[in-house]
């Protein structure tokens, strides 16, 4: 499984193109084919960016939801809304639609953050302070989340 890795301090232009550090870009190749998914974060004020192969996976877990249950019907309008597919241009750039630049509040300082096998796109402010948590507020973080998982060679 491939994984974006790093975290970035980028510009956006005043028409909402972002300049992509290179190592970014040289990662991004490494996803096959040059289309990603843009879309709104379901828990932050951010946007992830998934590359196509993976935005296809998900869909397909997505897509076995019973959409005659109100609520599924709900969660997929509002998953996929806003969604766009982009593609960085010969400069190197990410074209960000103004939508998703409104949801996100991004202004002209931003942040790129791996994420696994997506990234996210950050106002610089807002990821400074999501992210300004005490040593011991993530210690109690990381041992809800990850203390009970085995990490042996045996088990996959």
């Amino acid at each position: 499984m491939k994984n974006f890795i790093g975290t970035y301090e980028c510009k956006m232009d005043d028409k909402g193109r972002i300049k992509l550090p290179s190592s970014l870009v040289k990662q991004m190749e490494n996803f096959g084919g040059d289309s990603f998914v843009v879309k709104r974060s379901v828990f932050q004020s951010c946007l992830e960016v998934y590359p196509m192969n993976g935005w296809e996976k998900l869909m397909e877990k997505i897509n076995k939801l019973n959409r005659f249950q109100k609520k599924n019907a709900d969660f997929i309008r509002q998953f996929t809304a806003g969604l766009k597919i982009v593609e960085p241009d010969n400069a190197g750039r990410l074209q960000i639609s103004k939508d998703l630049t409104l949801f996100a509040d991004l202004k002209k300082e931003i942040v790129i953050t791996s994420a696994g096998e997506l990234f996210e796109i950050w106002d610089k402010d807002v990821y400074e302070e999501v992210i300004a948590t005490s040593a011991e507020d993530f210690a109690q973080l990381a041992e809800e989340v990850m203390g009970e998982i085995s990490f042996d060679d045996d088990e996959n």
